[in-house]
């Protein structure tokens, strides 16, 4: 069965689960189709993305907080800052250094400002 566009309207995705698929971890992405298995993401600047119903966390409404996500033991494009986490904007996807436990931060690519989600426990880390 192949996905229908705007099968969710206003239905946005992140991974739950730290697999390799062509997602950035801790960022949100736009669904654009759903099958009983599969959420198709559209992935900016890249095609969109068929990913397993099973790795993916839902919002019905725009995400409005910071994820902080742990560094992957893997990393080698992140910035020395990230240290042991990062935050990833709910806007515009971009990573940043999280330099306190301050409860808001203001993103330094798109300059929106949101509340940091330290509760969420994203991947083990809150």
């Amino acid at each position: 069965m192949e996905p229908t566009r705007d099968a969710l309207p206003g239905a946005w995705a992140r991974l739950k689960q730290d697999v390799s698929c062509g997602l950035r971890r801790g960022a949100w992405y736009r669904v654009v189709g759903l099958t009983p298995e599969d959420a198709v993401l559209q992935v900016p600047r890249r095609e969109r993305v068929r990913v397993p119903l099973r790795y993916l966390q839902t919002l019905y409404s725009r995400p409005r907080h910071w994820t902080v996500v742990p560094r992957p033991s893997h990393a080698q494009d992140l910035p020395d800052h990230s240290r042991s986490r990062y935050a990833v904007c709910p806007a515009c996807r971009a990573r940043a250094p999280i330099t306190s436990d301050s409860l808001e931060m203001r993103c330094p690519k798109c300059g929106g400002e949101f509340g940091i989600a330290w509760n969420e426990g994203y991947l083990g880390v809150g």
